[in-house]
């Protein structure tokens, strides 16, 4: 009896109930436990790719953290339906379907918002969400540009709500025990990390301007960015080519990776100096209206003199390491090497031709085996739940914070290539040193009435 009112004390948050924890409760008993009452209602804000798993993900939390998915957003009212559809399907719900966020903020039921829409829109969305009082789950990376990213943490901090960044490593137990060997020197000093982009891309062509179709709301959709003729080249998903909407594939798949490499070296920090260079390879000009770079390498270098390095490679490729990796990190330490691509990690002591430390097949994900068990692959989406409860910054696996730190690193370096030349940063001002023109690259002029505030 005694471990069971332990287990109890514990499981209490002042008034707010029953926190996070789980012990023996099975998912519909965890539910039952915490009331209908204290049910989180969530919007999902973009549904279209990965706005899809951000519904899937709410759908397979119904029951297992006490969620329901009330509304689904997007600037397209053509993917409606299909969502509604499996909404319904996963847990028996009819969902709203809204193309103005603004509804969503404005509803009193919605506790908070998931935004998966395109990068241009995930600073404005996550500050009008801190200012109408909903915790938010914003996808990588946390901003288009740097100032966007410090106004995201301020609306956080201002508004004390959740904010959480989709870097969804940061929730699988295999790679936080990479990153606790890297940090208690399994492989000495890091002194060096490198993130791998291989994704191979093939050209989207061009096309005329036109006119929006009716489903689409393409002043909405435009948002932050500026106008220009509508054109069906430059949107779902081929946004990400273009520097109004995107950050091309080094600021798209990349900021993952970004993220572990800055994350092993214990670099809470922004770099001192960014170089980057590269251009589009294998794809005609003429035939293709893409902006950013499908080949891009990227160096920085911190303060105490360790180095982070980044290859996105968009075109025909071999693999990296004994693990092949395409999608992944390598860190080089003093006393050896480790590889990590995906879940899956092995370390290298020296000149040593076989690994003597890794990962095990099987291990569980869950990150700590007295909280529930999140279904698998919403581990995170569970976590930024689990924060709003606990009601505590802390709690969160990716707090906004991490997630701007690592986002901004896509972004730095798509300015230094954009101007062709190395840059001198300081992460105190958070601006370049005596470069008023690399300084403009931080922010971006917004449009009217979808203005990221000086002030949030």
């Amino acid at each position: 009896m005694t471990k069971r009112r332990e287990f109890i004390r514990k499981s209490m948050i002042g008034t707010a109930g029953i926190a996070i924890g789980g012990i023996g409760l099975s998912p519909k008993t965890y539910a039952s436990v915490i009331g209908a009452n204290d049910r989180i209602t969530v919007a999902v804000l973009g549904i279209r790719g990965q706005g899809g798993g951000h519904v899937n993900n709410w759908c397979a939390l119904k029951e297992n953290r006490n969620v329901r998915l009330k509304t689904i957003c997007d600037a397209d009212e053509q993917f409606f339906a299909g969502r509604a559809k499996a909404v319904y399907e996963k847990t028996g719900d009819k969902v709203v379907a809204e193309w103005d966020m603004r509804k969503v903020f404005d509803d009193k039921e919605i506790d908070a918002v998931s935004i998966a829409m395109p990068n241009h829109w995930h600073a404005l969305g996550t500050i009008w969400a801190c200012q109408a009082g909903k915790h938010v789950y914003v996808e990588k990376p946390a901003s288009h540009n740097v100032f966007e990213g410090r106004k995201m943490v301020e609306a956080a901090r201002k508004y004390k709500v959740r904010v959480q960044t989709g870097f969804q490593n940061r929730s699988i137990n295999n790679v936080i025990a990479a990153m606790k060997f890297l940090h208690d020197g399994g492989i000495g000093e890091v002194f060096m990390a490198k993130g791998l982009c291989y994704k191979p891309r093939d050209s989207f062509g061009i096309s005329p301007d036109g006119t929006p179709p009716a489903s689409l709301h393409y002043d909405m959709w435009l948002g932050p960015a500026p106008m220009r003729p509508y054109n069906e080249k430059r949107l779902h998903y081929n946004w990400h080519w273009f520097w109004d909407t995107g950050n091309g594939d080094t600021g798209n798949q990349g900021p993952h990776q970004f993220d572990i490499a800055r994350w092993g070296m214990n670099k809470n920090e922004h770099p001192v100096s960014i170089y980057s260079m590269g251009g589009i390879y294998g794809i005609n000009p003429a035939e293709c209206e893409q902006e950013t770079p499908n080949t891009q390498t990227s160096l920085f270098k911190y303060k105490d003199g360790k180095i982070l390095e980044f290859e996105t490679r968009g075109r025909y490729t071999n693999a990296e390491s004994s693990l092949g990796i395409r999608i992944g990190n390598i860190f080089y330490g003093t006393e050896g090497y480790l590889e990590l691509d995906g879940g899956t990690w092995k370390a290298f002591r020296q000149r040593e031709k076989e690994p003597f430390a890794g990962s095990k097949e099987g291990e569980s994900k869950v990150i700590d085996p007295t909280f529930l068990v999140a279904p698998g692959g919403t581990e995170h989406y569970a976590n930024f739940i689990d924060a709003i409860r606990a009601g505590r910054d802390e709690a969160l696996n990716c707090d906004i914070q991490e997630g701007f730190l690592s986002s901004a690193l896509p972004v730095l370096a798509n300015i230094s290539y954009r101007l062709d030349r190395a840059l001198t940063f300081d992460g105190k001002t958070e601006k370049f040193v005596n470069d008023n023109e690399a300084d403009a690259m931080l922010t971006r002029n917004y449009r009217s009435p979808y203005v990221v505030p000086a002030v949030v």
